[in-house]
């Protein structure tokens, strides 16, 4: 680990789940949402990261997700 802490990350992409695919997520069916990041890589994440920014339509939007070195999560913003 570094003295400021662990190195930052980011990657980011487009993404659009209806609600009711959302449901399979929120209900813990599932537990990974995998999307393909603007640079072409195959990223997963946990989904419950996406639970802040649930409409009654779902999720659609760009989103950064900021992770560490070791692929922990360091936050979810919603660019647009």
């Amino acid at each position: 680990m570094s003295v400021g802490g662990p190195r930052l990350y980011a990657v980011t992409f487009s993404v659009h789940i209806p609600a009711e695919e959302y449901l399979r997520y929120y209900r813990g069916s599932a537990r990974d949402v995998l999307v393909t990041a603007d640079d072409g890589r195959t990223v997963r994440f946990p989904a419950w990261l996406l639970r802040g920014v649930v409409t009654h339509e779902g999720i659609k939007g760009r989103f950064r997700l900021v992770y560490d070195e070791h692929g922990k999560s360091h936050g979810l913003d919603r660019l647009a």
